[in-house]
């Protein structure tokens, strides 16, 4: 469901609304297999936003947010 970007930079995942919360980006994006590995992920400190790792599953992220986990990224972007 993420668009490719050129290397290096993170992939693009379209929202509809305004907001997402960081749990259902995970799924989202392909960055956890589902909402049980989405919250073993952000509690156990493996994912990042912004630079700076999140301990909160319910974060509502924008678009323009960059969240990562397991080495891939990817950028909130609005127009899903």
């Amino acid at each position: 469901m993420t668009t490719p970007q050129p290397p290096g930079g993170p992939d693009e995942l379209p929202i509809r609304d305004d907001m997402i919360r960081l749990g259902q980006a995970l799924k989202l994006a392909n960055l956890a297999e589902d909402g049980a590995h989405a919250r073993g992920l952000v509690e156990d400190g493996q994912v990042s936003v912004n630079g700076e790792v999140e301990t909160r599953r319910g974060r509502q992220l924008h678009p323009g947010d960059v969240v990562s986990a397991g080495g891939a990224s990817v950028r909130i972007t609005a127009g899903g």
